[in-house]
């Protein structure tokens, strides 16, 4: 079972939902993915500098974290997961890493990406996008997702309306979309459709 979570820009709770899902859904035994595309030497994530680049000869680094702590795949295995990985690929290049994405999929059970991009080599079973109406940033990779997404994160729902000049209403007027605040990314809802979604009863 594969489980994506993205979002419209950095910095809105993507990793927040991420964790909040692996600690709602413990029994599920999640193997987590953090993906990082850099470029230029700013992380496309955080947008500042970082040491996250690869050496130019290898197009892709992948790592597995092994302790909890405060970096984004370490609080994956803070929040229970049983395996997390840090993949990081130049921006643009991430078909690059395809088959090490397809070996993760294949050698473990559940896995939850935190990653847009990775819809373009994948199919998940469910695809959550967290939006945040007090940001007005909407990546192109993210109105590319916009309508695979199964249901919307909404965080900040009392900054105002869900309005991005770019992106088409259309696409989450039709759609689920949950209400949550920050520090509480991930309510019983949002559980209970994720359960429901898959195909697995709500206990």
């Amino acid at each position: 079972m594969l489980v994506v979570v993205g979002g419209h820009t950095r910095n809105i709770g993507k990793t927040s939902v991420v964790a909040g899902l692996i600690r709602s859904l413990r029994d599920w035994k999640w193997t987590a993915v953090k993906i990082t595309q850099y470029g230029h030497g700013v992380c496309s994530h955080e947008g500042e500098p970082c040491g996250c680049e690869t050496e130019l000869e290898h197009p892709y680094a992948l790592t597995e974290e092994y302790a909890p702590g405060d970096a984004d795949s370490e609080r994956f295995l803070a929040a229970g997961a049983e395996r997390s990985f840090w993949l990081r690929t130049r921006s643009g290049d991430l078909a690059r890493a395809s088959t090490a994405i397809q070996k993760l999929l294949t050698q473990n059970r559940n896995v939850i990406i935190e990653s847009n991009s990775v819809l373009e080599l994948v199919d998940p079973d469910l695809f959550l996008m967290v939006l945040d109406p007090s940001q007005p940033d909407f990546k192109a990779s993210s109105l590319r997702a916009l309508e695979r997404a199964d249901a919307f994160v909404v965080v900040n729902r009392a900054a105002g309306d869900l309005r991005w000049p770019a992106a088409d209403v259309r696409a989450w007027e039709t759609k689920p979309r949950f209400c949550v605040d920050p520090p509480d990314y991930v309510t019983p809802a949002v559980t209970a459709f994720v359960r429901t979604k898959l195909g697995v009863s709500v206990v």
